[in-house]
């Protein structure tokens, strides 16, 4: 099968640092920022290294995409945001929101970013490739409609959503959020709507500290298509597969959506620094698994990832490889070189019956 892979070296150029001071050198190579945010080129660009290295590049279909149009961006922000950012970025960069900062040209990397996004859903909706990953940085599923948060500049999968839905390509799409924070941007868009189901997987408490809670389902006709469940610190492995398997899956099946799309973050690995939880590689390789199989039983395979967060330098290209290996059905491995220490180190029996238990006591909520 075909899975596309939609990237730019230009998203990697995306800068904050302090003030998102950055020097200019040329435009025709990445700007080198003086300072920097845990949201850094490297996580990605690394991914993008190790996925040449051993090849499994070279079995997927390689795209770029152009920058979201004006007219797909004002499907989900005001006009008054956009020509704010566009000013801004114009006049050599600044922060509109909470961690946002973004230097000269921000606007128009956001925008490619959201493109990447788009295209990749376009690509599957019209069977181009069977599914896809979006290398998008930066990130979006913290940005409300008027408001940027947490290193989310414009929402990209809310963009690409609305982009299919105007096309008629979907009508109703499932978007699950495995990134270990909230992802209150996609939530606020959609929770006053049935098209779109919301289901978040994140650590509770924290980012952002006041959203993410299960009695949170939605309002109006989007009551009961709004799905968080805020996990413990400490949640690892069997964890995660619990959730997926007896809460997220489940409601997916219910949903019968047209396309499933991943807001894929892989800050719920061991080792990453804005997180307390013990995922590993292998944790995202069996969730790819499972939701691809459930994207073949639901809605012919339509299945779109969308990277959002994860800022450990060191495993985000491990995680990263595993979560390709398990969509493209590569035979293409990277071994993990953080494997059998953090298998060691994940919850030990009394702890995953407990999280088993609150996970199982947070279902009978929904």
């Amino acid at each position: 099968m075909a899975t596309g892979f939609f990237w730019d070296e230009k998203c990697f150029w995306h800068g904050g640092g302090n003030y998102a001071f950055t020097l200019p050198i040329g435009g025709h190579v990445q700007p080198l920022a003086a300072g920097g945010l845990p949201e850094n080129p490297e996580t990605k660009r690394r991914l993008k290294n190790l996925m040449d290295v051993t090849g499994i590049s070279a079995e997927l279909d390689m795209r770029s995409a152009p920058m979201a149009s004006r007219e797909a961006l004002l499907r989900v922000h005001p006009v008054g945001y956009l020509d704010r950012f566009k000013s801004l970025s114009d006049a050599g960069g600044g922060e509109l929101g909470r961690r946002t900062p973004f230097a000269a040209g921000g606007y128009e990397i956001a925008a490619l970013s959201a493109g990447l996004a788009v295209a990749a859903v376009d690509a599957v909706m019209t069977g181009a490739v069977d599914n896809a990953y979006a290398l998008s940085r930066p990130p979006g599923h913290h940005c409300l409609p008027d408001f940027p948060n947490g290193f989310c500049l414009l929402a990209n999968i809310a963009i690409a959503v609305e982009e299919a839905q105007s096309k008629g390509l979907a009508n109703r799409v499932a978007v699950l959020d495995w990134d270990v924070h909230h992802g209150n941007g996609t939530e606020a868009i959609y929770y006053d709507r049935d098209d779109v189901l919301t289901i978040s997987l994140h650590q509770e408490g924290n980012y952002p500290l006041d959203t993410g809670a299960i009695s949170d389902r939605g309002r109006g006709a989007g009551d009961g298509f709004n799905i968080n469940l805020p996990l413990p610190a400490g949640a690892g492995h069997t964890a995660y597969l619990h959730a997926m398997d007896t809460v997220v899956l489940p409601q997916i099946e219910a949903f019968k959506p047209d396309v499933i799309i991943v807001a894929c973050g892989y800050d719920a690995s061991a080792i990453d620094p804005l997180a307390r939880m013990l995922a590993t590689a292998d944790t995202f390789r069996q969730m790819t698994r499972r939701v691809k199989t459930a994207a073949e039983t639901l809605c012919d395979g339509r299945l779109v990832l969308v990277h959002e967060g994860g800022y450990s330098e060191v495993y985000v290209p491990f995680c990263g490889h595993a979560t390709l290996e398990a969509l493209s059905g590569s035979a293409i491995t990277a071994p993990d070189p953080l494997g059998p220490a953090l298998d060691v180190r994940q919850p030990g029996p009394r702890f995953d019956a407990f999280l088993k238990a609150e996970i199982d006591h947070l279902a009978q909520q929904l």
